[in-house]
C-alpha cells in the first residue's frame, strides 16, 4: 500500500536506480535520484500521519464541550467516578473495548485494528484542591470533602481537563480513520496523578498483565511554558525524580525564659534547614541538577514555650539515580549530625514516605517523532523542551520497561506570552488558582499532535518498533 512503504521497498527502488553489483552508485544522476526518492517517501509518510484540518474541526465541538463539562465538574484524586464515566460512555460509543475500575477509577480502552504495535496514550482524570479565580464563565464552583474530611474547593488547575478533551478528540479521529493505521490503540484514563499513586495502582491491578503491554507509551502535558499552538519535545530527561521526606527533630521542652534548661528543637531545625542547602551548593557536582526545598516547619503552640519537637517537610528533586542517592544520604547525615551537635535525644526520625522516578523520553522516539510533529503542525511550532524539576507518576509505566514519549503542549495566550517574555515575567504556573489555558488553539493542537504521533507509531510491526527503541537505548548508554 502506498502509505506503508517499508525499507525493503525503498531498497528495491534504490537497486533499480543505482546498483551495478557492488552496491555503488553509477553517477551523480543516480545519487540524485536516490536522494529524491528517499525525500519523497519520507515526506509522504510524515504527511500521512497528520490529521487534516477537517478531521480536527469535525471532532472539535464535542471535545471542547467535554472540556467545559469536566472543568466545571472537577473531582479530587481517587474520587474521579463521574469524570471516568464521561470518558467511558463516549469511548464505548466509538467502538472501544472499555474496562472500568482498574486501580480504582482507572479506565482502559482498546481499539484493535489488525496486527501491529500496541501504543498507549494516557490522560489523567483528577483535579486539585484549589479555589478557581480565573473568572471564566465555566469556572469551577465545586466544593467537596477531602480524604481528611475537610471542606475544600476543587479546580482543574493542572490541565488534566485539556488532556482528557484532547484524548477524546484523538480517539474519535482514530476510530473513524482505521485505514490510516494498524495495530492496537490503548487509551488510559489514569486516576490520582496528583497524589502520584494512580499509575502504580493501575499497574498493581494488572494493567500490563490483564491487557496488552504496550510497545510505546505516549502522553502530553499542557503548561504556560509555550504559547498555545506549539508543542515541546525533549530527548532524555523530561521530569525529575521526586522524593518527599518528613523529619521530626526531638528536643527537650520548657519555659521560653529558661532556654538553658531545654534542648530547643526549633533552633536545631533552623540550623538543619540552612545546612541542608549546602548539599546542592557544596556537595553535588556543579552542573548536575538537584533541589532540596523545605516546604514547611511546624513546631510549638505559644511564644513562651519551647516545644519538645519540630517537624520539617521536604521535597527533593533530581534526574540521575546516583545524584538522587547522594542527596538523600546527605539529608540523613546532616540531620542526624545537627541533632548530635545540640545534644538532642533521641536521634531525629527521617521518613521517606513518597516518591516517583524521573520521566525519561526514549531518544529514538524523540528523534523519530519530532519531524512528524513538525509536519503535522508546522516546524515553527515545535520547540525543544528543557527538562523541568516537576514530577509525574507516568514514570511508573516507564519503569515497567515501556519506552516513553512525553511531550509538552503550549497553553499560554500567545499575546500574553510575548508580553511576559518582553517584560521578563512569568505567566501563572500549573496549580495556580488563575491557571487557564488558551483553550481553542491549545485543544486543536493537542488533538492534531496526538493523532500524528499515534498514526506514525501504529505502522510497521511491533518487532520493528521495539527494536528501534532498544537499539537507540543501547547506543545512548
Amino acid at each position: 500500500m502506498p502509505d506503508r512503504l517499508t525499507c525493503s521497498r525503498i531498497n528495491e527502488e534504490i537497486h533499480k536506480l543505482t546498483l551495478l553489483g557492488n552496491g555503488e552508485c553509477q553517477n551523480d544522476r543516480a545519487y540524485l535520484a536516490m536522494f529524491l526518492l528517499l525525500v519523497v517517501v519520507t515526506a509522504s509518510a510524515w504527511a500521512q500521519t497528520a490529521a487534516t484540518s477537517g478531521e480536527v474541526e469535525n471532532v472539535f465541538p464535542q471535545a471542547r464541550a467535554l472540556y467545559v463539562d469536566v472543568h466545571q465538574n472537577p473531582e479530587l484524586s481517587g474520587h474521579e467516578t463521574q469524570t471516568a464515566e464521561k470518558l467511558v460512555s463516549r469511548l464505548r460509543t466509538l467502538g472501544y473495548e472499555v474496562t472500568e475500575h482498574v486501580g480504582g477509577n482507572g479506565i482502559v480502552a482498546l481499539l484493535k485494528n489488525g496486527p501491529g504495535p500496541t501504543v498507549m496514550l494516557r490522560t489523567e482524570l483528577d483535579a486539585l484542591p484549589v479555589e478557581e479565580k480565573t473568572g471564566l464563565p465555566y469556572a469551577s464552583r465545586i466544593h467537596t470533602k477531602d480524604d481528611a474530611g475537610r471542606d475544600v474547593p476543587v479546580m482543574h488547575a493542572c490541565g488534566h481537563d485539556l488532556h482528557m478533551a484532547s484524548l477524546m478528540g484523538t480517539a474519535t479521529i482514530m476510530a473513524n480513520t482505521k485505514n490510516t493505521w494498524h495495530g492496537t490503540l490503548m487509551l488510559i484514563g489514569q486516576p490520582a496523578e496528583e497524589t502520584i499513586t494512580g499509575a502504580k495502582k493501575m499497574i498493581d491491578d494488572g494493567l500490563f498483565t490483564r491487557f496488552p503491554k504496550p510497545d510505546v507509551a505516549v502522553a502530553l502535558h499542557t503548561s504556560n511554558e509555550l504559547p498555545a499552538g506549539k508543542v515541546g519535545v525533549a530527548s532524555g530527561y523530561r521530569y525529575a525524580n521526586a522524593d518527599s521526606v518528613r523529619i521530626t527533630i526531638f528536643g527537650k521542652g520548657g519555659h521560653g525564659s529558661a532556654p538553658h534548661t531545654t534542648v530547643d528543637p526549633i533552633v536545631i531545625a533552623a540550623r538543619t534547614i540552612l545546612a541542608l542547602q549546602t548539599i546542592t551548593s557544596r556537595e553535588v557536582k556543579p552542573g548536575e541538577a538537584a533541589v532540596v526545598t523545605v516546604g514547611y516547619i511546624q513546631a510549638g503552640t505559644k511564644n513562651n514555650i519551647i516545644p519538645d519537637q519540630a517537624e520539617l517537610g521536604l521535597t527533593v528533586r533530581s534526574y540521575k539515580p546516583e545524584i538522587r542517592k547522594q542527596v538523600l544520604a546527605a539529608i540523613m547525615r546532616i540531620t542526624k549530625a545537627e541533632a548530635v551537635a545540640s545534644g538532642a535525644q533521641p536521634e531525629p526520625l527521617i521518613e521517606h514516605y513518597e516518591a516517583t522516578d524521573a520521566v525519561y523520553n526514549d531518544p529514538a522516539l524523540a528523534q523519530r517523532l519530532k519531524p512528524v510533529l513538525e509536519s503535522a503542525i508546522g516546524k515553527e511550532n515545535v520547540a525543544v523542551a528543557e527538562p523541568i524539576m516537576g514530577s509525574e507518576d507516568f514514570s511508573y509505566f516507564i519503569a515497567q520497561g515501556v519506552p516513553s514519549f512525553f511531550f509538552g503542549l503550549g497553553g499560554a495566550d500567545p499575546q500574553k506570552y510575548a508580553q511576559a517574555k518582553a517584560a521578563g515575567e512569568n505567566l501563572p504556573s500549573n496549580h495556580s488558582s488563575v491557571f487557564a489555558p488558551d483553550l481553542d488553539p491549545a485543544l486543536r493542537t493537542g488533538i492534531a499532535a496526538e493523532v500524528a504521533v499515534l498514526r506514525n507509531l501504529l505502522t510497521g510491526s511491533a518487532g520493528e518498533l521495539r527494536k528501534s527503541t532498544q537499539q537507540q537505548s543501547r547506543s545512548s548508554q
